[in-house]
């Protein structure tokens, strides 16, 4: 298969010698600016990923398309992200497939957005705040396109705690929310019978009030875990692992809806 070369309006990834990133959208006439001077983006333009520039000083960026992890990690956001590490396991748990009806309630940046979207779901958002679900929108239409988001994205300012539209309409529901147990009760009504719901929280303490939730709801088979990633140092001989570590930043909450309430 032919190489794509980079095209005016789409995103690209520079990469210095100490491996800091920066995140570009490409344009005609547009340029680049670092403490090491400043690159065409013209330069860039039709020529394909793996290509080094060279700045005025000699230093040289690697030019390559971003992945979703390194968009997540770049991109403009008002609310905090959920971070690849946690992304990932995300999809496993809810069991995310191409065509899903997924609720996701507080979408902030829109990173989790953009991952189950990537994963082929029709995702309807509740986000409190325009600025925000606006936010979500232009990042979610800059990465995977403004078809995607005609086509299977839809974000409403609404409050999940105050109720799910649809009766019995979504195969999931993915939450990052601070009181999920709040909406327990109306996951059960709007999740197919088995659908799954997934919930997002940073204390185990706020766990502790979400499992007591499920427990006395219709869900069942629940599960909580924490993701810990640990890289590693390979330099030739020398093997250790790096001296930082990205262990807590939230627990994973599970479970499927086994006995889906009386109508």
């Amino acid at each position: 298969m032919a190489a794509r070369p980079f095209e005016p309006g789409e995103r690209a990834l520079l990469v210095d010698g100490k491996d800091r990133r920066y995140l570009v959208r490409l344009e005609t006439g547009a340029s680049f600016h670092t403490h090491h001077g400043f690159v065409d983006h013209d330069e860039l333009l039709g020529r394909a990923e793996g290509t080094f520039l060279r700045m005025q000083d000699g230093a040289k960026y690697l030019c390559v398309r971003p992945t979703l992890a390194d968009v997540v990690l770049k991109m403009p956001r008002g609310a905090q992200v959920i971070y690849p590490k946690d992304l990932g396991p995300i999809l496993i748990l809810a069991d995310i497939f191409p065509g899903a009806r997924v609720l996701e309630s507080g979408v902030g940046s829109g990173a989790l957005s953009m991952t189950l979207l990537r994963a082929g779901a029709h995702v309807q958002g509740y986000e409190l705040r325009q600025d925000f679900a606006n936010n979500a929108r232009n990042n979610v239409a800059g990465f995977l396109g403004e078809e995607v988001v005609a086509e299977r994205y839809r974000v409403q300012v609404r409050d999940a705690y105050e109720g799910i539209d649809g009766g019995a309409a979504f195969d999931r529901v993915v939450l990052d929310l601070p009181e999920p147990w709040h909406v327990v009760g109306h996951a059960e009504r709007a999740l197919v019978p088995g659908g799954i719901l997934v919930s997002y929280l940073p204390s185990i303490v706020q766990v502790q009030q979400l499992r007591s939730a499920l427990d006395s709801s219709g869900f069942g088979m629940c599960t909580t875990e924490e993701v810990l990633v640990r890289s590693w140092k390979v330099d030739g001989a020398a093997v250790r692992p790096d001296h930082r570590m990205v262990a807590h930043t939230g627990f994973l909450t599970a479970g499927r809806l086994l006995r889906p309430p009386s109508p």
